[in-house]
């Protein structure tokens, strides 16, 4: 009878330990992300961004050092040259080509009947509207024929919306976007019918319209001067090496 005890006590000891273990792992609290869609979407974007950047900037370096011990012996002029014209292409001082999209913003319908008019688009909406295109695949970007590079800045200067520093106050907006491929275009054009920016536009009185995809879309160079900041000349020192 005693072996029967003991042998009991030990099972409810079990039991009881075990229950303790799932009441203490229901009773902990979730931790949960308190960013919304967009923040989320947007660190996604980053991250991403910043992941190809670093591999493509790992493949055309070694590709560089490659075409340099190869043309070393034939012209090293020539591989400074052909280095320069991509590092102009990259930084969006040549005008680009491609495949692509045009969208139109302009004043909702249901506004203009009602005699209101609509001046600009604000700042944030139009930031939130270029991470939605890069996050869909887009290569290059314009709003009004003006380039959006890496340094651009959307901002409010004096209640007027300003890119980098040129008024963006009338409507309709022509936003052009250049893809890899058509079939990219094609999948661009699908995506931003459906898109958050456009529900988020309309409640602001605006729509958004997605031109069919175009075999050939023209993006001009960026024409303002590329500000460099935290970098400067090397100094020699007299016997002429850094």
């Amino acid at each position: 009878m005693n072996q029967k005890n003991i042998s009991m006590m030990f099972i409810l000891l079990i039991i009881g330990f075990m229950l303790a273990i799932q009441y203490k792992t229901v009773k902990e609290p979730e931790v949960r992300d308190t960013r919304d869609s967009w923040e989320l979407r947007e660190a996604l974007t980053k991250e991403k961004e910043r992941q190809m950047k670093l591999i493509n900037e790992i493949s055309s370096t070694e590709e560089k050092l490659a075409q340099y011990d190869t043309k070393r012996a034939q012209s090293k002029e020539q591989a400074l040259a052909d280095t320069l014209e991509e590092l102009k292409v990259e930084a969006g001082l040549k005008d680009i080509h491609g495949p692509g999209i045009i969208l139109s913003i302009q004043s909702a319908d249901e506004e203009q009947l009602m005699g209101q008019s609509i001046i600009q688009v604000s700042p944030d909406l139009l930031k939130r509207l270029v991470n939605e295109l890069n996050l869909y695949g887009a290569k290059e970007i314009s709003i009004e024929n003006l380039r959006y590079i890496n340094t651009t800045v959307i901002r409010d200067i004096n209640n007027e919306t300003k890119m980098n520093g040129h008024s963006l106050n009338k409507l309709p907006l022509e936003v052009k976007v250049i893809t890899d491929t058509i079939e990219a275009a094609e999948k661009l054009q699908k995506q931003m019918q459906v898109s958050k920016s456009a529900d988020e536009f309309f409640m602001e009185n605006l729509r958004i319209s997605v031109s069919a995809p175009l075999l050939e879309l023209t993006i001009p160079a960026f024409q303002d001067s590329i500000r460099i900041r935290n970098m400067k000349p090397v100094e020699l020192d007299k016997g002429g090496k850094s």
